[in-house]
């Protein structure tokens, strides 16, 4: 993966799956059945603790819909653009291989809650040493 693309290789896609929004600061996923969208953005770095360095950081989250209710939820945080990739490579990868019949959003959620991101980065800021 060069040091500058901004989405994963069409090859590295689990069926089901393909590119919704490539941008400077942010990249998504939908999966086509049901509705599930994985994305990164990347926002201002301010609720990091200084001694990590970051100016800014990746989010990852899902949106998935039941009904007329839609719902975004926190994966969690990465350093670098490359990470979200990875991570969201992953994300899909898991669920492409964990769940058996995806036709309900809930069972991809349940999968996607376990997914291991490459370089996170903690949920709260660092305490003060």
């Amino acid at each position: 993966m060069s040091l500058t693309q901004r989405s994963l290789p069409q090859e590295e896609l689990p069926p089901n799956w393909g590119p919704v929004e490539q941008s400077e600061d942010r990249i998504a996923y939908r999966h086509r059945a049901p509705r599930v969208t994985l994305f990164a953005a990347c926002v201002p770095a301010d609720r990091s603790h200084p001694s990590l360095g970051l100016s800014c950081y990746w989010e990852l989250r899902y949106r998935y819909s039941i009904g007329e209710c839609s719902t975004t939820e926190l994966l969690g945080r990465v350093t670098t653009c490359n990470a979200a990739l990875e991570g969201l490579r992953r994300c899909m990868l898991h669920v492409h291989e964990t769940v058996e019949s995806p036709d309900s959003p809930l069972d991809i959620c349940a999968a996607l809650g376990s997914v291991s991101l490459p370089a996170p980065i903690p949920d709260e800021p660092l305490a003060n040493s």
